[in-house]
């Protein structure tokens, strides 16, 4: 490979541009090659709507996937979570790093643990599937609380709690880890409270699937970052997305993990939860089997899990499913 500089397209969030730079650490390593940040603004970004009014799929995702395709930028690294389930055929999920932690968390005023909440504690959050969670959990708990609605990024969901406008906010623990935040933590939800999204935690660098030398050795370059066990994991989750038809801000938590003997992985267990999002009406179910070993097998055991929720009634229960 050639020694001039890699273009690395990235949003400009404080989150993404550090979550790049450590992309960017890497690739430098496996390369040999200097990495400079490419700064894309995309729509997400600049809207001020509610994810769930614009959709939310692809609208973090569509500014960098059209710099790739212009070769305007070399590769894109992109929160998981936030990529469409489908792939376009002109580019190339070339690795999915080790997953960072998945689970939400909490940033709560005075500290306070998600249970030790004060009655109709206002907690925060874009997310439809964290809504539906958090209130399916209170009403089986006797908790009383209210979510509300949020955009922004991570200081402005914090500062509406530091303002007193609300009592708690819900992030991710990876992007606050990212940034080096995870000390305004004051409660970690387990999995078995609050499915994360399909993907969450994990990232993706995606480049163009080109013939040209230069693009095969590229993609042979990041695919040492890419973590097996992450990948068909992530891969599993989102088969489930796409075989429920729901885009990334449908109320849909997903998460598959391995199940370990001692130091050797035996199994992976997928687990799913589609719900309204004032938690009154859920299908949660899960799976457990042998670690697919194939794409297609990972890809297989998401859409036979999505078949089984949607038996279930999980459909009736996204709102309006993705197109």
């Amino acid at each position: 490979m050639s020694t001039k500089a890699l273009r690395l397209g990235t949003r400009r969030s404080k989150l993404a541009m550090a979550q790049s730079g450590q992309v960017a650490d890497a690739v430098r390593r496996v390369t040999g090659r200097p990495v400079e940040l490419v700064e894309i603004t995309t729509y997400g970004d600049t809207s001020r709507e509610h994810l769930a009014q614009i959709g939310g799929t692809g609208v973090f995702v569509t500014a960098l996937r059209d710099a790739l395709a212009r070769g305007e930028v070399d590769f894109a690294v992109h929160s998981l979570k936030d990529l469409p389930t489908t792939q376009p055929e002109e580019l190339v999920l070339a690795a999915v790093p080790v997953r960072e932690d998945p689970r939400d968390v909490i940033v709560a005023r005075d500290a306070l643990k998600f249970t030790d909440l004060p009655r109709g504690a206002r907690i925060g959050t874009g997310s439809p599937r964290r809504m539906a969670q958090l209130n399916a959990y209170a009403r089986a708990h006797g908790l009383d609380i209210e979510t509300v609605p949020i955009r922004g990024n991570v200081d402005t969901r914090i500062g509406f709690v530091r303002d007193g406008e609300l009592d708690a906010v819900v992030l991710a623990a990876a992007g606050l880890n990212r940034i080096g935040r995870s000390e305004e933590v004051t409660d970690f939800l387990s999995v078995d409270t609050v499915l994360p999204a399909p993907g969450q935690g994990a990232l993706a660098i995606e480049c163009r699937a080109g013939d040209s030398a230069q693009d095969a050795a590229l993609i042979a370059a990041l695919g040492e970052l890419d973590d097996p066990f992450t990948r068909v994991a992530v891969t599993a989750e989102r088969s489930l997305l796409a075989a429920l038809e729901a885009g990334c801000s449908a109320p849909v938590g997903a998460l598959a993990d391995h199940l370990a003997d001692g130091q050797i992985v035996k199994e992976m267990r997928l687990r799913a939860v589609v719900g309204t999002t004032d938690g009154t009406r859920m299908v949660q179910l899960s799976t457990t089997g042998p670690v697919p070993d194939t794409h297609d097998r990972a890809m297989a055991l998401g859409r036979e899990l999505a078949a089984e929720m949607l038996a279930q009634g999980a459909a009736g229960l996204m709102g309006e499913r993705a197109q």
